[in-house]
């Protein structure tokens, strides 16, 4: 027998998702349970990725399989498909594992023709829904199918309206709908070179096959790209019955969702058109009602799909998003799937599933995408800035933006790529905008609703949107939007609030975010569940404070350098780098000393009851000193203005120190331990600054646990020679303030050598903290800067890496060498804590990583410290039974 390719919707269930798709298979589910689901049938996504295997040709054998299963189809709904007496109408559709709204094709009314259009209004009594249907049918599979641009079709029903004297489609009449058909036929001809097919099975075999041509469009491929869906998965294509929203006064079709999916609230949220098609809702062509009013609309209705919606949570166990019609009165569900929702929503409907025993803490916690709490962590409009409020629409989704006005994806694209901050301005937004958005700082339509398609997409992105704004008259001709009567060209400054829906005039100040309860209680759980800890790396009092704010559990990395860089120090730190004798180096460190004293007690304090990881000076010195071409154009023009000649002397004498400190390759150089070993007062000085903090904050009653980080260790010996450095001063620092500091001397495992040799090092070391950058670096022979901006894109295009490694911890061969470093140190010093500091640190895979190979902690920047704990939950979830233990759970 035959692989099977077609289930209808009888035969499949939700846990087959992969073969049948996301719809597929909740189709399949709906009808399980009983719900009124039109009936259909599914071609598996094996099909797609058959169809593409085989040279984008689809086998007869998988049509020998569609059509008995639409003579099933027939004979549930007792119509026949290109009947001339009761013809049977299909959708077909798309349905990938993964939702992608909108970014792949739809076909609606397949199966009408010259005659089945007739017996349609014969059938229904009602010649101007049967015309209607047509030139919708027309329209879409002349756009998705037969690639006619849809202006061709705008063009001509804009002139229809126009002839007319109406403003809307649904005010159509019969004979005007009539020459439309006839029109868009004439056009299709013309750029088509073919007539428009009129064999049902026909249109469905070419409906079919565009359905999984779009699976490669660009739209699809970046949605899939940005989301992380991969690429060989392949679609389903749904063909369903249809059921008619635009029937008269007593049909409809909506979208809604079980809970609010901008704030989480339980109450139904979502938006319906009376005597409209699915289309209508979703594109933004009409702006719809809120569901809601159904309720006064037809009471018996909205309580049944109120009772549908619960039963569907429950059965789901999760927010759902549903479409659905009504045809002559009677629900019909033609869709449901886990509502997209923002970062803020997610949380709580989370929390409250929790609440209401639907699902567990572990549930709850996997539930969210680490990155989506990015979005909680943006800014948000300043309540006491004085604002100039330009227009007002619908709050489509939270968050705040200012940027200047672009009226074109393509024009969004290649600012944002520049590092513009815009605003994308549309009528309404389309799944071909996908780049624009991605690179927009928020969404401002004219038309659309809730649920249009720059409302789903701005929420799934976390990017704030404003829709159905229609103060706003775009002219896309001479590039400017009017607003009752003002003009503003593209490129002026305007900000949205997308939680209120206020458009502003220019850039509005903004305010740091504030955590929810709701939110510091799910990120509770996280820690519950999750071994690993997460720390910071912050080199100030507000950073560390940021930090423990959003849950840091320490400072894992303060990078004493970037202390150095003030510009109030720069001229004693050369004085030091420059200094010709002993004398003349610590006497600019005694000045250096009480500054680096403050800055560690105010990081310290900040800290308090929790360690805070010092690493000592790291880079090469040259970078404290200025450029060697700046000071030779400096030379250059003071020589010829022969004005100050002692100043000459200065800068020529700077000029040869600068090149005397040049390296060929600085990175691999005189810097990290290097710089305490040839200059031993150096360290002995940021050591003295630790420890003079520390004993200040033990007499004054603080909690704390400096630990110093030596850098760049290659070998034990160095090791050993610089914790002698730090030790002795700690003891002469404690006996001198008569004051006792629980410390810790560690070292960054940053070097391949470090790593290999870790059961040496570790003998004589508290702790490893593992410097992700660096050693990504030189084990890959990669330099970050030259790679990221040249050659790594290629790369990653062609496949030869999965992605930047600079981004996901390489775990083939960086992991390894962490791998062995892990059980070579622990193996030596079963007391030993391990961790992380690089940028990996707050990425979701390599935290996974982390946990997998055993480590104590990771530490990223403040910001993204509730990623990274919520990471740290879900690779102890997914991670349950093999993990590996860090010795200090």
């Amino acid at each position: 027998m035959s692989k099977k390719y077609v289930y209808l919707f009888q035969e499949g269930k939700a846990s087959m998702k992969d073969l049948l798709g996301g719809k597929g298979a909740n189709l399949a589910e709906m009808t399980q349970i009983g719900l009124p689901v039109p009936p259909g049938f599914t071609i598996t996504t094996e099909a797609c990725n058959v169809y593409y295997s085989n040279g984008e040709v689809f086998p007869e054998e998988i049509w020998e399989q569609v059509w008995p299963a639409l003579a099933q189809v027939e004979t549930a709904s007792g119509k026949v498909f290109g009947d001339k007496k009761n013809p049977l109408l299909v959708s077909v559709r798309s349905g990938a594992k993964f939702s992608m709204p909108g970014m792949m094709d739809t076909v609606l009314n397949l199966g009408l023709n010259d005659d089945t259009v007739e017996a349609l209004a014969a059938n229904t009594q009602n010649e101007r829904f049967a015309w209607d249907c047509y030139r919708r049918f027309i329209q879409m599979f002349g756009d998705v199918v037969l690639e006619v641009e849809h202006y061709n079709f705008e063009q001509i029903l804009e002139t229809a309206k126009e002839k007319q004297g109406v403003r809307y489609d649904s005010e159509l009449s019969a004979e005007s709908l009539k020459w439309m058909v006839s029109e868009y036929k004439k056009k299709i001809e013309r750029k088509t070179g073919s007539p428009f097919p009129m064999d049902p099975k026909e249109q469905l075999k070419q409906a079919v096959l565009a359905v999984f041509r779009s699976w490669n469009n660009d739209r699809a491929n970046v949605y899939r790209k940005i989301n992380n869906i991969p690429h060989d998965i392949g679609t389903a294509v749904n063909v369903q019955s249809m059921v008619f929203g635009n029937m008269g006064s007593d049909s409809g079709t909506g979208v809604a969702f079980t809970r609010n999916p901008s704030t989480g609230e339980s109450a139904l949220y979502g938006e319906y058109l009376m005597n409209a098609q699915g289309e209508d809702v979703v594109a933004g062509i009409r702006t719809p009602n809120p569901i809601a009013t159904l309720a006064q609309e037809n009471p018996a209705i909205y309580q049944q799909f109120q009772d549908f919606s619960k039963r569907l949570e429950s059965h789901y166990r999760d927010m759902q998003d549903i479409e659905f019609t009504i045809e002559r009165g009677k629900l019909y569900m033609l869709q449901t799937r886990n509502g997209k929702r923002t970062a803020s929503a997610a949380i709580r409907v989370a929390v409250e599933l929790v609440h209401e025993g639907l699902i567990t803490k572990e549930e709850a916690v996997m539930r969210i995408e680490p990155d989506q709490l990015e979005h909680l962590l943006h800014r948000r409009m300043d309540t006491n800035a004085k604002i100039q409020v330009l227009a007002k629409g619908l709050p489509a989704s939270p968050g705040a933006a200012s940027g200047r006005i672009v009226l074109s994806a393509e024009e969004a694209e290649r600012l944002g790529n520049l590092g513009e901050k815009i605003i994308l301005v549309r009528t309404e937004t389309t799944p071909d905008d996908i780049r624009g958005i991605l690179a927009a700082q928020g969404i401002l339509t004219s038309r659309g609703g809730m649920t249009s398609h720059a409302a789903v997409v701005s929420r799934h992105m976390g990017k704030p949107a404003v829709c159905g704004c229609d103060a706003l008259k775009i002219d896309y001709t001479h590039g400017v939007v009017a607003i009752d009567g003002v003009e503003y060209p593209q490129g002026t400054i305007m900000s949205i609030d997308g939680a209120t829906g206020r458009v502003i005039k220019g850039e509005v100040a903004m305010v740091d975010p504030e955590l929810s309860e709701g939110f510091k209680e799910f990120l509770g759980w996280a820690d519950e569940i999750s071994r690993l800890r997460v720390m910071a790396n912050a080199d100030s009092p507000t950073e560390a404070t940021n930090a423990r704010n959003f849950g840091a559990v320490g400072i894992g990395l303060t990078r004493t350098e970037h202390m150095f860089m003030d510009p109030e120090r720069i001229p004693i730190v050369q004085r030091m780098i420059l200094a010709q004798t002993l004398e003349e180096r610590e006497a600019a460190l005694a000045k250096l000393l009480p500054m680096q004293e403050e800055d560690f007690y105010g990081i310290l304090k900040a800290m308090q009851g929790f360690p805070v990881t010092i690493r000592l000076l790291d880079p090469p010195l040259h970078e404290f000193l200025p450029h060697s071409e700046e000071l030779v154009i400096e030379i250059t023009k003071l020589r010829m203005s022969n004005s100050d000649p002692d100043l000459l002397a200065e800068k020529e004498s700077l000029l040869r120190n600068v090149r005397a400190l040049s390296e060929l390759n600085p990175m691999l150089g005189h810097r990290g331990c290097r710089l305490g070993v040839s200059f031993p007062e150096i360290t002995v000085m940021q050591a003295r600054a630790i420890f003079q903090a520390s004993a200040r904050l033990v007499k004054e009653g603080y909690d704390i646990h400096p630990e110093v980080m030596i850098p760049l260790t290659i070998g034990k010996e160095e090791f050993i020679m610089m914790r002698k450095l730090v030790d002795d001063t700690a003891a002469e620092v404690m006996n001198e303030q008569n004051a006792q500091i629980n410390y810790k001397v560690g070292t960054m495992i940053e070097v391949p050598r470090a790593a290999l040799l870790a059961d040496e090092i570790g003998k004589v070391a508290d702790f490893f903290s593992f410097g992700t950058n660096d050693l990504t670096q030189m084990t890959m022979g990669l330099s970050r800067d030259d790679a990221q901006g040249k050659f790594l894109p290629t790369y990653l295009d062609k496949n030869l890496m999965k992605t930047d490694p600079f981004v996901v911890l390489d775990r083939d061969g960086v992991g390894k060498l962490i791998d062995i470093a892990v059980k070579l140190g622990r193996g030596a010093n079963s007391d030993i804590r391990l961790g992380i500091c690089g940028e990996h640190g707050g990425e979701p895979n390599s935290i996974e990583f982390c946990h997998i190979v055993g480590l104590d902690y990771v530490s990223c920047s403040p910001f993204r410290v509730p990623i990274a704990r919520l990471a740290a939950a879900q690779a102890a979830v997914i991670n349950k039974d093999q993990s590996k233990q860090g010795k200090n759970s």
